[in-house]
């Protein structure tokens, strides 16, 4: 079971690093408009945490797309 959380987290931070990718943000803006800290993010992005809903819907619109798009390419990420 640890072992599938560790690849649910790390499908989850590739799906926000690469969506933050596509529209060319940085750690800092996301988090400012996410309203979470840029260290936040990086322990988001390296897997090495398991984010909330509610940090979720923020991440979201930090990033500026709906939740579902974010869940979207989680799974297709987890899929892999």
């Amino acid at each position: 079971m640890a072992d599938s959380l560790h690849r649910e987290r790390r499908a989850l931070a590739v799906a926000v690093r690469e969506l933050r990718a596509r529209k060319a943000l940085k750690q800092e803006e996301v988090g400012e408009a996410a309203g979470l800290g840029r260290n936040y993010l990086t322990t988001l992005e390296s897997g090495r945490t398991n984010p909330s809903f509610d940090a979720l819907v923020r991440l979201a619109r930090g990033l500026g797309v709906p939740l579902s798009e974010l869940i979207l390419l989680y799974e297709e990420r987890l899929r892999d």
